[in-house]
C-alpha cells in the first residue's frame, strides 16, 4: 500500500477451551515459537508472547492490510492443529472461542511487553478470568459474565 503508514499495537489475550490448563511448561516455548513464525508469515510482527496454563496473551504490530479476527483464526487454527499433531496432550486441543484485543500506543509498549513476560508472577494473586474482566472494565468494553467463558 503505497503511502500507508500506520502503527497499530494490539495485544491478544485468548484462553484453552474450558479455561483448562493444557499448555504446559516443557512445550509452551515451542508453541510460542510455532506462534511467532504464524504471525510472521502473514506479515505482521509478533513482539511480545507468553501466557499460562490456560491462556496466552500476543502482542502484535498490526498492518492494516491484514483483519485482526482474520489473523487470529489462523494463529488458533495453525496452532490447536499443531499442539493436537504432536500429540502433547490426551485428548483433542482446542482454543475457546472468541478473544479479547486491546490497543496501546508506542509509548506503552515497554509496560505492555514487561506485562506479558511476567504472566507467572502476575497470576500468583490473580485468576484468568479476574485478569480478563479486569482489561475489560479498564478498556471501557460492554460485556455480559455469563457469555465469557465456555466452561466444560
Amino acid at each position: 500500500m503505497a503511502n500507508t503508514y500506520s502503527q497499530l499495537y494490539i495485544q491478544i489475550v485468548f484462553a484453552v477451551k474450558g479455561r483448562q490448563n493444557l499448555i504446559s511448561s516443557k512445550w509452551k516455548d515451542e508453541l510460542y515459537k510455532y506462534i511467532t513464525g504464524i504471525v510472521t508469515n502473514e506479515d505482521q510482527k509478533l513482539i511480545a508472547i507468553n501466557g499460562m496454563p490456560d491462556h496466552i496473551h500476543i502482542l502484535v504490530g498490526l498492518k492494516p492490510n491484514k483483519a485482526l479476527s482474520d489473523l487470529i483464526r489462523d494463529v488458533k487454527a495453525n496452532s490447536s492443529r499443531f499442539i493436537n499433531e504432536k500429540r502433547w496432550i490426551n485428548g483433542k486441543f482446542e482454543w475457546q472461542t472468541g478473544f479479547g484485543a486491546f490497543t496501546y500506543s508506542h509509548s506503552q509498549l515497554t509496560s505492555v511487553i514487561n506485562y506479558i513476560q511476567n504472566q507467572e508472577e502476575h497470576h500468583k494473586t490473580k485468576t484468568f478470568k479476574e485478569e480478563y474482566i479486569e482489561f475489560l472494565k479498564l478498556f471501557d468494553i460492554d460485556f455480559k459474565n455469563e457469555y465469557l467463558f465456555e466452561d466444560i
